[in-house]
């Protein structure tokens, strides 16, 4: 009678589900995101099963990314109770726009002193598509072109280390609601002061472009201040 041909066994690792691909880097760059338009609000709990199963990433990955963002400023992680959104007291947000005012400041200076004609252009366009929104009140189109244009002036700078700190100082303050924050007059008290740092800018006048840059945002720290009764930050 003939032998039976054994059956080959599989190896074990094998039948293993093979690792996402999703990284504790993607996993920091949704959290910063739903932070920054106001889907995770502060003191909201970060359940670790819930961002595995939206992500797709592995809990020590987002184990990882929790440990980031605390270093960012933007969770906090206690013994006992797990992750949360930080929230921040009036003081940390006002050391939040001392830095920004410096470091923007600088960006805008030395975006005015670099001879990139194309990044100019784009920024005035941006500026013209700003225009075209005074006295409309349409804070959520004023949002979009309203953070190209911050994001347009730190990439004309030039300066890698400026564009990774300050995208670490805004993601806290982005949770106000543009809603609440972009009336129809503060949209155009802020266009007035990016027509400024625009000309200064595309003109190439370097002190005009930084000091107006940080006149610009502590003006809006000025509005916060006058809204936080409202948003209770």
């Amino acid at each position: 009678m003939p032998r039976k041909a054994a059956t080959a066994s599989v190896p074990e690792t094998t039948l293993e589900k093979p690792e996402t691909s999703v990284t504790t880097h993607d996993v920091m760059a949704l959290l910063r995101e739903k932070i920054r338009i106001g889907r995770l609000v502060p003191g909201q709990r970060l359940v670790e099963a819930d961002i595995v199963k939206e992500t797709g990433a592995s809990r020590g990955k987002v184990r990882e990314a929790l440990r980031r963002l605390e270093t960012e400023g933007l969770v906090s992680i206690e013994e006992f109770r797990g992750a949360s959104v930080r929230q921040l007291s009036m003081d940390e947000v006002h050391q939040i726009y001392k830095a920004r005012m410096a470091l923007e400041g600088m960006a805008a200076g030395e975006f005015a002193r670099s001879e990139n004609s194309k990044l100019k252009k784009q920024l005035q366009k941006l500026q013209t598509g700003m225009n075209g929104l005074e006295k409309t009140g349409d804070h959520g189109r004023f949002a979009l072109l309203n953070d190209a244009w911050h994001a347009l002036i730190i990439e004309g700078s030039g300066n890698y280390y400026a564009t990774q700190f300050l995208r670490q100082l805004s993601v806290p303050v982005y949770r106000l609601l543009f809603s609440t924050f972009y009336n129809a007059q503060r949209i155009d008290r802020a266009n007035a002061d990016h027509k400024v740092i625009t000309r200064a800018i595309v003109d190439g006048r370097v002190d005009d472009a930084e000091r107006a840059m940080r006149n610009h945002i502590l003006d809006g720290f000025a509005a916060l201040i006058e809204i936080n009764a409202k948003l209770h930050i």
